[in-house]
């Protein structure tokens, strides 16, 4: 995982899992999807944020879909390939067309993503009105608030892996480590609006309360 995930409080206790539970929920937006102009997947360490895409296309939600991504903050030094190209090949292995995507392998982060894949629409001389992102769940908030800040005239819904928190972590991505991200992305959707990266979002008190928790338990491995 990295030294910068090793938390020193001992092993993950059921309390531990309560808050962070309330963390996924809190970081879905629970949109319900609706047929669009183009899917765009923005890249990670997930590959089964991919594997969402490729299903959405299939399913005849889209007729275009985009990959975006370089190596990020968990890709780089670990993959040898962007990750938007990565993405890209696992789609194909589903059965999406490689006519139908178009790949985006510059961007490092989420607001990359965006303006990156703007750059590249205008390029190839399109224009689509209306998006499907798709991201890990526990990036689904951070990636819609950041997409507004960007394009707010779009029409955007947010989805990712359909898998249940319990269910999420593997051997690439074990539960300490989800626990760290959860966190991280948390604070960063309290402090990026002032920023300028993403528009804000409304933040509940228990929410903040379990974040707090957290953090002084030592789950700190992704916070700025």
């Amino acid at each position: 995982m990295g030294d910068r995930f090793l938390r020193f409080t001992g092993m993950i206790t059921e309390q531990d899992k309560l808050l962070a539970r309330k963390l996924w929920d809190y970081h879905h937006v629970n949109h319900i999807l609706e047929k669009s102009d183009c899917i765009l997947v923005l890249g990670s360490h997930d590959t089964r944020v991919a594997d969402r895409g490729a299903e959405l296309y299939l399913q005849g939600f889209a007729p275009l879909l985009i990959f975006s991504g370089g190596l990020g903050n968990f890709t780089e030094g670990l993959w040898d390939e962007p990750e938007a190209d990565k993405f890209a090949k696992i789609a194909i292995e589903h059965g999406v067309p490689e006519s139908a995507i178009l790949i985006e392998n510059k961007s490092t982060n989420t607001g990359e993503n965006i303006t990156f894949t703007q750059k590249l629409l205008k390029e190839k001389g399109l224009d689509p009105e209306s998006f499907i992102v798709v991201q890990k769940p526990y990036m689904e908030r951070r990636s819609f608030a950041t997409f507004k800040q960007h394009w707010p005239a779009k029409t955007l819904r947010v989805t990712s892996p359909q898998i249940t928190f319990e269910d999420y972590p593997n051997v690439e991505i074990p539960l300490e480590k989800v626990i760290h991200i959860l966190v991280g992305d948390l604070q960063r959707l309290k402090e990026y609006p002032s920023k300028g990266f993403m528009i804000y979002q409304e933040i509940p008190d228990d929410v903040l309360e379990a974040y707090e928790c957290l953090v002084e338990r030592g789950y700190r491995g992704h916070l700025m």
